[in-house]
């Protein structure tokens, strides 16, 4: 069946992370309209549960480059945005009109964070359209006492998602494109199938071309790198600090006026 042209479509085909940049500013109106298409990103009740930080301090970039574990280029990155969970203003909101209000807990937290992630990726498909790259910095999750300090992020306020960006080099528009599994591996009909799933080393196989012995010795390599290293466990006990802090012993209480 021949595919119908679609210039979204192709955006969202030929999307890859950019990791170096040309030494130039995003102008302002530019970041504007990124800005302005982020918030327009689907959202729960229409509460916008979260909070953008745009990173425009270059001693803060370069401190964010070595607690999001020792990348320099998040530093020379001309856009960093932060999009964090933020319950923070309903519940002050709520609070204000009302003597009894539940403390925000674990299920606010998951929509929060369902929020900023929508509204980040939105971003990062306005950045395209506008003749931009951009790359997720995952290890925002780590180091969350850190990060809290540094960003004097308040109580159900939360950083989920960091997108660094910029006018892409040559080199990074040229780089190939990485592969991705194919539709009928990830999408499941009415139910999780098992058999698929059971179908994940020949999914690696397909994806990147490893085989054999090769494909053992690739699969290792890559488990030792992401999953059995130090940066993996920082996240998992920084994550769990986050929902510590977020949804403690406190959280579903009732607060209120004082």
């Amino acid at each position: 069946m021949e595919k119908r042209k679609n210039e979204t479509i192709e955006l969202l085909m030929k999307r890859k992370s950019m990791r170096v940049f040309e030494d130039k500013p995003v102008p302002q109106d530019v970041k504007r309209q990124l800005l302005e298409a982020s918030l327009r990103a689907a959202t729960a009740g229409n509460m916008t549960l979260y909070t953008i930080i745009d990173v425009t301090d270059q001693a803060l970039k370069d401190k964010l480059a070595v607690t999001c574990d020792n990348q320099p280029f998040i530093a020379a990155a001309p856009l960093v945005l932060i999009y964090c969970a933020d319950y923070r203003r309903w519940y002050e909101a709520f609070c204000r009109v009302e003597t009894e209000v539940r403390r925000p807990s674990y299920g606010d937290f998951m929509l929060a964070a369902e929020d900023a992630i929508i509204a980040a990726q939105t971003a990062v498909t306005a950045a395209d359209a506008l003749g931009l790259g951009t790359c997720y910095i995952g290890d925002i999750l780590e180091n969350y006492e850190t990060h809290r300090q540094l960003l004097g992020l308040p109580d159900y306020v939360a950083p989920i998602a960091m997108i660094v960006g910029g006018y892409p080099s040559r080199q990074q528009e040229e780089r190939r494109q990485t592969p991705r599994f194919a539709v009928e591996d990830i999408v499941h009909e009415n139910g999780y199938d098992m058999e698929k799933a059971g179908r994940m080393m020949e999914m690696i196989e397909e994806k990147e071309d490893w085989h054999g012995e090769d494909l053992a010795l690739r699969l290792k390599a890559f488990c030792k790198r992401k999953w059995n290293c130090s940066f993996s466990e920082e996240m998992s006990r920084s994550v769990k600090a986050m929902l510590d802090a977020w949804a403690g012993p406190e959280s579903g209480k009732t607060g209120g006026r004082e």
